[in-house]
């Protein structure tokens, strides 16, 4: 086939550090930070419990120590990286829970806390569609303006009775109308989905994708479910186990997931990284480079590519 067009290696789809490489022309790093905010489906605000497979760090296991300033978590990283790649650049990623849940003046003291900093080039924010207020989504305008921004979104699933079951408390009408907001504002967005929830089909899981297609949204991280201890999901899979995909099957639907997206939307992920000692199911997880192998060597095999179920 002739050579997929947003790549310069073997990938059929289009990776972020494609990405990086060519806006940036320098090797960019993400450094995890965890700014101590906490979550509204937490705080009593939608919810109490959170998401039924959310970890006590709420996202963030490789993020840094809470109980650290801002400023030492991303030296220790950085400080790291510097000994492999001592030219690289960096992007200041707010990971852990819902990270523009707060008084705009504390989000804009951590936010520019970490853009004063040496070969910082942008900031990544985690955080969910009904956590942005219109006075926060004025500040994220005029923030892109200085840096090189990107929201990413919790959606995990367009599926109601999913939804529902992994307690999101957040309505896809919502998220949906957040995704036209930000991008009015030309601010890039990229949406976090989960494969392998409890009862989906792989129909449902394909079904999330071409949805998310026909939005104008500029990247995906596509994770497969891990349960990890002490969960209310390691409670409800210990009370009644339900199937979790095999690697097969994990490889089989994200190819088709990608087969399903226009091939300018950035893959900023494609599996996970559960902790080790964290991990009950599924054990496969942790062999993350073999999942990116198979996904590569099968889409060579069936000779195809992200976006080629897509029509202009």
């Amino acid at each position: 086939m002739q050579k997929f067009l947003y790549s310069d290696s073997n990938k059929r789809y289009h990776t972020l550090d494609y990405f990086y490489k060519h806006k940036f022309h320098s090797k960019i790093f993400k450094v995890s930070l965890n700014a101590g905010f906490t979550c509204p489906n937490i705080d009593g605000k939608v919810g109490t419990k959170g998401c039924i497979y959310c970890s006590k760090s709420g996202s963030g296991d490789f993020a840094g120590n809470p109980k650290d300033d801002l400023v030492k978590q991303f030296n220790e990283i950085k400080n790291m990286i510097l000994k492999k790649w001592p030219n690289a650049k960096y992007i200041g990623y707010f990971q852990a829970r819902t990270n523009t849940y707060a008084p705009l003046n504390i989000l804009k003291e951590k936010y520019e806390t970490i853009l004063k900093l040496p070969d910082v080039v942008g900031l990544n924010i985690a955080t969910r569609s009904d956590s942005i207020t219109e006075e926060c989504l004025d500040y994220l305008e005029q923030l892109n303006k200085k840096t090189y921004l990107t929201i990413e979104l919790g959606l995990q699933t367009i599926h109601n009775q999913t939804a529902n079951l992994i307690n999101r408390c957040s309505t896809l009408e919502n998220f949906e109308q957040m995704v036209y907001k930000l991008k009015q504002k030309n601010i890039n967005v990229i949406v976090h989905i989960i494969n392998g929830l409890p009862y989906e089909t792989k129909e449902m899981m394909i079904e999330t994708v071409k949805y998310l297609n026909k939005l104008p949204i500029d990247g995906i991280k596509i994770h497969m479910l891990h349960i990890v201890k002490d969960t209310t999901l390691a409670h409800m899979y210990k009370e009644k186990p339900f199937h979790i995909l095999t690697r097969d099957e994990y490889v089989d639907i994200v190819i088709k997931q990608l087969e399903n997206l226009r091939p300018e939307i950035v893959i900023h992920r494609i599996t996970g990284d559960p902790k080790k000692e964290d991990l009950i199911e599924p054990k496969w997880l942790l062999k993350k480079f073999c999942v990116l192998n198979e996904i590569d060597k099968e889409m060579v095999k069936r000779n195809t590519y992200q976006g080629k179920n897509v029509t202009k």
